[in-house]
């Protein structure tokens, strides 16, 4: 028996745990590597287009195009769209600033307005912040949720905007049955190792259903380049390797195991936590049937947030605070003037638990028994 003074049994349970996105299935991408490397095709050529066929078969697409990360993704669904000096352009300030990056590089100007209770763009907040200058709506696909595209498009359509989706976090959520990244004219979808579909370096990917779209972002992650190889217009370089586009390829034809093993997780969270009052809970994997959702996050609102990280960080549990804790109009050296209280109270209670899939139930039940222990709950 043990004694009730000694100290719970710890384990090491990370926020996320990098090498295991190669040991899961080291032997096949050893062997993706090696057809790959002794193909000598590298740029362009076969395993990208089958990848991004794939793809756009998987989200129900017409096209997909591969590029060299999903802000560069971004930037040319934004400059394909038309969208460029004198437009103004209304985002979620609970975003990466790569979101407000690309509106900036695209020439435009960069809203940001509040989020809502579920995390994502607040549709009333969007409507407030409309001007004349108002040219697009640019929606984040926050932790594997898809935001409220019906309010989002009626808006767009009684102001006559445009609807481009950050879906970096995104990639096959659904909201009515229909994917992320497929409601506005392009989107951008992340590759970067820690999203649920993830490569060994940074990568993404345009989605779109607009012919013409699809072949300036052709011409502007390549140069400049057409269908035919010949210079039109001026491009930029941001191609997804071969490589990694065999190694993602690989992985999408496992994706719906990977977000079911994550649902499943988000679950167990649920139910181990949602007697604590102390926290705010993300929607559970079947509390709405609008909503499909992947939990490419687990982010949580906490009382006392620095004291309860602190607990679990001594206790082996990793933990984050998404963007560092700044959301896009907190960086006034870029020149963001808004006063957004909502999402400033959001950014002091908010934090995110692990959910990867080098996880065992056991390890969810370890961390959910640490936050227990915190707030004065028995295990």
């Amino acid at each position: 028996m043990t004694p009730a003074s000694a100290a719970p049994a710890q384990r090491t349970v990370p926020f996320f745990n990098y090498p295991s996105l190669f040991t899961s299935h080291e032997e096949e991408f050893v062997s993706i590597f090696r057809s790959v490397g002794r193909g000598g095709a590298f740029i362009l050529q076969k395993q990208l287009a089958e990848f991004e066929r794939n793809l756009a078969a998987f989200l129900h697409v017409r096209y997909a195009l591969g590029v060299g990360n999903a802000t560069d993704g971004l930037l040319y669904a934004l400059r394909a769209a038309g969208i460029g000096a004198g437009d103004e352009v209304i985002l979620s300030s609970h975003t990466m600033v790569a979101t407000a990056a690309a509106v900036h590089f695209a020439g435009a100007t960069a809203v940001p307005v509040e989020s809502g209770a579920d995390h994502l763009i607040d549709p009333r907040a969007v409507e407030a912040a409309v001007t004349s200058a108002t040219r697009a709506i640019l929606p984040t696909h926050l932790n594997g949720r898809t935001c409220d595209m019906d309010t989002l498009l009626g808006l767009a359509d009684r102001h006559g905007l445009l609807v481009v989706e950050d879906a970096a976090q995104g990639l096959g959520s659904k909201f009515k049955g229909r994917a992320a990244g497929t409601f506005g004219i392009a989107a951008a979808i992340s590759f970067y190792p820690a999203k649920v579909l993830g490569c060994f370096g940074d990568g993404g990917a345009v989605v779109t259903n607009d012919l013409a779209v699809h072949g300036k972002i052709q011409q502007l992650r390549d140069h400049g380049r057409n269908a035919e190889g010949r210079i039109v217009s001026w491009g930029l370089n941001s191609r997804l390797d071969n490589l990694q586009a065999a190694f993602l390829d690989f992985q999408l034809q496992r994706y719906p195991l990977a977000v079911e093993r994550r649902r499943a997780m988000a679950r167990l969270y649920g139910e181990r936590l949602c007697d604590v009052a102390e926290l705010a809970l993300p929607p559970g994997p079947d509390s709405h049937p609008d909503h499909f959702d992947i939990y490419q996050n687990y982010e949580i609102e906490a009382e006392h947030r620095g004291g309860l990280r602190q607990y679990l960080k001594d206790r082996g549990v990793g933990t984050l605070i998404q963007w560092d804790g700044q959301a896009v109009h907190h960086l006034r050296e870029l020149g963001f003037t808004q006063r957004l209280p909502f999402t400033d109270e959001l950014f002091a209670r908010m934090l995110m638990l692990p959910i990867n899939l080098s996880l065992a139930d056991a390890d969810i039940q370890y961390v959910c028994d640490r936050i227990r222990s915190y707030y004065g709950y028995a295990s």
